[in-house]
């Protein structure tokens, strides 16, 4: 049999509805792990300076998404990625690297506990500034959708991180760094549309 030159894109669908019982059965009242996937980042052992992550996911009519999956992947405290075998050393054992988290399904808020990530080289190896990478999906969306959180108390490595210096409309910027909330404690809203609509990344 003759394999095609060509391999063609699988279609695109929407989450729909039963992306939670799949992705967090446990929320939808289905115990098949004892935790959610993805909910425990972090240990007694972990390194690094532990903070909480807040935010809402809005439509354009800037409406909270009640059934919003939010992912993310960051950098342990030193700045290595657990599991991707980086060349600087091994990653901090005691972290995950990956969190998964459902919007609440009255306020759509969605919340992590992890920590502080440290600097990561891009692929010129000059080192980007601290951020999460964040993946979004939902009902209605039919590619998730990427986007990152950087910190408000890090402006130095903000101005010159490679990423945020691609951006050309410099004024969107801001709808990517997070705002504080209380000592350790970060809020990050996610607009999809409309005003202050956040900077999502072709991944």
């Amino acid at each position: 049999m003759r394999l095609p030159d060509q391999l063609k894109e699988t279609p695109s669908q929407t989450a729909g509805p039963y992306v939670h019982i799949g992705c967090f059965p446990r929320m939808c009242g289905i115990e098949v792990y004892e935790h959610e996937i993805g909910a425990d980042m972090v240990s007694d052992a972990t390194r690094g300076e532990r903070i909480e992550i807040r935010g809402t996911v809005y439509d354009g009519t800037g409406a909270p998404l009640r059934d919003a999956l939010i992912e993310i992947w960051q950098a342990d405290a030193e700045g290595r990625h657990p599991g991707r075998g980086d060349p600087r050393g091994l990653a901090d054992p005691a972290f995950t690297g990956f969190g998964r988290s459902a919007g609440d399904p009255d306020t759509g808020e969605f919340v992590f506990q992890t920590i502080k990530p440290g600097r990561v080289p891009f692929k010129d190896g000059k080192p980007m500034a601290p951020h999460i990478t964040f993946w979004i999906a939902a009902r209605g969306i039919n590619i998730g959708l990427h986007t990152r959180m950087y910190f408000p108390d890090e402006e130095a490595a903000n101005a010159e991180d490679p990423v945020l210096g691609r951006i050309e409309l410099k004024s969107r910027i801001p709808t990517l760094i997070a705002r504080p909330e209380a000592p350790g404690v970060y809020r990050f809203d996610i607009r999809l549309q409309g005003e202050g609509e956040t900077v999502f990344f072709d991944i």
